[in-house]
C-alpha cells in the first residue's frame, strides 16, 4: 500500500479507500433511580464548551431542513413483450404481467397418447359446461337425444389392456375406476372443442333439427369456445417463455423513452413467483420496436416528512424511545455487512432521511429529471440520482434501480420500474414436481419425479405411480410367460446392472459442441425393470423433445451444467390464481424453481453377483 501524499485530492479522487473507525460515547447509570439522570446536570460548561469546539460542533454549518421539494416525473408504460426466441407483440393490459411471462399449456405428459394432452377432468368440464349451456335454452331443453348423440359422437372409450399406451389408466385403481365409470356415459369435451375450432359445427351428428335450434347450437358453440379459453391462460408456442435448459423464465418488455426511443427490459433469469423490478435489467441491444411515446411530464410540489420507523431514536431528550424494537439485541459478525450497514442506519444516520410522496400507477416506467429542495432559510437546492456515473463503477450504490447487460461503458440507469404485477397470487398445489440431484458415485444427475399428474388431473407421488405401473407390467408379463420356461439351475447370478425406480430419470454428462473442457447434462434413459425398454419421463418438465420429436432427428435433451447445484434444483407445476385492477379473476399454469435438499445416491451399480432367488413352490 503506497503512502498518501495529499490526503484531500485522494479523498475527493478515491483512490485510497479507507475505513473510518471510532468509538462511541454512552451514559450507564450506577444507581437504581433515574431521577438525577433525567436532570441531566451540568457540572463543568467550560469543559463542555472545549469538547464541543474540539469535536467540531461550534464550527458554522448550512444546515436547513428542507421544506418543501418539487420534482418532475416523466412516466411510460411498457406496450411490448417478446418472448426469449418468440416475435415481439404488444403487451395485453387486461392482465397482469406474470400471466404472459410464466403461462404454460395445460397438457398431459403422463399417459396422453394421439391427440389426448388434456386431463380428463377439464374434458369432463367442458362437456358438462356445453350441456349446462343447452339446458338453458327452452328450445333445446327438452330434446334428451341430443345429449345421447353428442356422448356417441364425442366419446370416452374404455382402456385397453393390451394397448401400451393405456397402461397409466390401467396400472392405477383411482383412475381405472374413474375410466370405468365415465365410458361411455360422458361425453369428451375436448374432442367437441377441437371440432368446433377446426371449422365444424355445433349441430353436426344430432340427427333432424329445425333451422331455429342449429342457429341456437352453434352460438351455443361460440360461446362455449370463449368460456373454455377464458377459463385458463394459455401461450401460443411461439409465445413460451420457459427455457428447458436453464430452467428459467426469458422474456424482455419495452417501454418508449423520454426524447424518442425505447427502453429495452430484459428478465435473463426469471425463476418464478414475485415479479418485481429486480427481474429486469436494461437491454441496449435488439429493440423490440413498436413502443408508444412516454406519457405527459408530471411535476408536483410536495412536503417532505422525515422517515419514521420502530424503534427509531428519538432526536428530543425528554422523550421515552419506543422499547419493542431492541436494536440490542441484534447479533452480527464481522462480516455480516448486510446487518451492519442496516445498524448504522438505524442507529447513527436514522433522522438524516426524508420521504416524498409520488404516486404512480402500477405497470410505469419512471424516470425521475428533475428534483429541487427549498429549505428553511430560502435556498434551493437541486438533488442528483444516488447511483449516478458509469454503470460498471464498482463503487457506485444504489436501490429500486435497473443494471445494464453488458460490460460497455454507458452511464447507470436510474429509472424506477413498476411493473404491472399483483402484490398476491393464490398457488394450487403442485402438479408436477421433479428434484434434481447430483449423485457423485455414479457421476450424473437424477431427475426424479416425486409428483406427477395422472391422465384425471390428479397429482400423485411419483414413487407410488411408477411402483404401481410396474406392479401392472409384472401381472401381464407372468400372464404370457411360457408355463414350461426352464428356471436358472445356478445358485448365483451374474448382474450386469441393477435397477432403479423408474421414477429416477438419469442425465449424463457430455461435452460441448466444439469444446473438450466443458459439459452439459443430457437426457437419458433407464431400461424397464419388467420389459427393459427405455424408460420416459411423466412430467411435462422433463420431456421436452419427446412430445415433438423432429423429423429424422433423435430426441435429446440438454440442461446447462452449472443449473444443477450441490444444493439441488427443485422444479414444480401448479395452476396460479389471482384477480386484476378491474376485478377479473386469472388462472393460468406456471412452472417455478426452487433450491432442492443437496446430494443424494441412487444406488446404481455394475457387474455384480447375487443369490439366484428361488422358484415359488408349486
Amino acid at each position: 500500500m503506497t503512502e498518501a501524499r495529499n490526503f484531500a485530492d485522494e479523498l475527493a479522487a478515491r483512490e485510497t479507500p479507507a475505513v473510518g473507525v471510532w468509538n462511541r460515547l454512552e451514559g450507564r447509570p450506577r444507581t437504581v433511580g433515574f431521577d438525577r439522570a433525567l436532570r441531566a446536570e451540568v457540572r463543568d460548561p467550560l469543559w463542555m464548551l472545549t469538547r464541543q469546539w474540539q469535536l467540531g460542533e461550534l464550527r458554522g454549518a448550512d444546515a436547513g431542513s428542507p421544506v418543501t421539494v418539487t420534482y418532475a416525473v416523466t412516466p411510460s408504460r411498457p406496450t411490448r413483450f417478446q418472448p426469449h426466441e418468440g416475435t415481439p407483440r404488444e403487451l395485453a393490459v387486461d392482465h397482469p404481467l406474470e400471466t404472459a411471462a410464466e403461462r404454460r399449456l395445460p397438457t398431459l405428459a403422463y399417459g396422453a397418447s394421439g391427440d389426448e394432452k388434456v386431463a380428463f377432468d377439464l374434458r369432463l368440464a367442458i362437456g358438462r359446461q356445453w350441456f349446462k349451456l343447452m339446458a338453458a335454452q327452452p328450445l333445446l331443453a327438452n330434446l334428451f337425444r341430443i345429449r345421447e348423440d353428442y356422448v356417441k359422437r364425442y366419446p370416452i372409450a374404455l382402456p385397453a389392456p393390451g394397448n401400451p399406451g393405456d397402461v397409466a389408466k390401467l396400472a392405477h385403481p383411482e383412475v381405472w375406476a374413474m375410466m370405468q365409470t365415465i365410458a361411455g356415459r360422458a361425453m369428451d369435451g375436448h374432442l367437441f372443442y377441437l371440432h368446433l375450432k377446426g371449422g365444424g359445427n355445433a349441430e353436426d351428428g344430432t340427427g333432424l333439427l329445425g333451422a331455429l335450434q342449429r342457429d341456437l347450437l352453434r352460438k351455443l358453440g361460440r360461446r362455449l369456445v370463449r368460456w373454455y379459453e377464458s377459463l385458463i391462460e394459455r401461450p401460443a408456442p411461439a409465445d413460451a417463455t420457459w427455457d428447458p435448459s436453464r430452467f428459467e423464465h426469458r422474456f424482455s418488455v419495452a417501454a418508449g423513452a423520454p426524447g424518442g426511443g425505447e427502453k429495452k427490459l430484459s428478465a435473463k433469469e426469471y425463476e418464478g413467483g414475485t415479479l418485481d423490478w429486480h427481474a429486469f435489467s436494461v437491454d441496449p441491444k435488439n429493440p423490440l420496436g413498436g413502443t408508444k411515446p412516454p406519457e405527459p411530464t408530471l411535476t408536483r410540489t410536495v412536503f417532505p416528512a422525515p422517515v419514521r420507523y420502530s424503534g427509531m431514536p428519538l432526536p428530543r431528550w425528554w422523550a421515552q424511545e419506543d422499547g419493542k424494537t431492541n436494536f440490542a439485541a441484534v447479533r452480527t459478525d464481522s462480516t455480516d455487512l448486510a446487518r451492519l450497514v442496516f445498524l448504522e442506519f438505524a442507529l447513527v444516520f436514522s433522522n438524516d432521511w426524508y420521504q416524498v410522496p409520488c404516486d404512480l400507477p402500477a405497470g410505469t416506467l419512471a424516470k425521475v429529471t428533475g428534483m429541487v429542495v427549498t429549505d428553511v432559510f430560502g435556498q434551493k437546492q437541486a438533488i442528483t440520482p444516488a447511483g449516478a456515473g458509469p454503470d460498471q463503477d464498482w463503487r457506485r450504490w444504489s436501490m429500486f434501480t435497473l443494471d445494464t447487460i453488458g460490460d460497455d461503458d454507458v452511464q447507470a440507469d436510474t429509472d424506477l420500474l413498476l411493473p404491472p404485477s399483483v402484490p398476491k397470487v393464490t398457488e394450487g398445489p403442485a402438479l408436477e414436481e421433479v428434484l434434481l440431484i447430483r449423485d457423485e458415485a455414479a457421476n450424473m444427475v437424477w431427475g426424479i419425479e416425486q409428483t406427477v399428474t395422472t391422465p384425471i388431473g390428479e397429482p400423485r407421488r411419483g414413487s407410488e405411480a411408477a411402483a404401481e405401473v410396474v406392479t401392472f407390467r409384472r401381472r401381464l408379463a407372468e400372464a404370457t410367460e411360457a408355463a414350461d420356461a426352464d428356471p436358472p439351475r445356478a445358485p448365483i447370478s451374474y448382474v450386469l446392472m441393477n435397477t432403479v425406480p423408474e421414477h429416477w430419470i438419469p442425465f449424463i454428462p457430455v461435452h460441448e459442441p466444439g469444446d473438450h473442457r466443458e459439459i452439459r447434462l443430457q437426457r437419458a434413459a433407464m431400461p424397464g425393470v419388467v420389459d427393459q425398454k427405455p424408460v420416459e419421463p411423466r412430467t411435462t418438465l422433463l420431456r421436452p423433445g419427446l412430445d415433438q420429436p423432429q423429423p429424422g432427428q433423435k430426441p435429446q435433451y440438454f440442461v446447462n451444467e452449472e443449473e444443477v447445484t450441490q444444493a439441488g434444483t427443485r422444479l414444480s407445476v401448479a395452476y396460479n390464481r389471482t384477480r386484476w385492477r378491474d376485478g377479473r379473476v386469472v388462472v393460468w399454469l406456471s412452472a417455478r424453481r426452487g433450491v432442492g435438499r443437496g446430494e443424494g445416491s441412487s444406488g446404481l451399480a455394475f457387474d455384480q453377483l447375487v443369490d439366484t432367488p428361488l422358484p415359488p413352490a408349486p
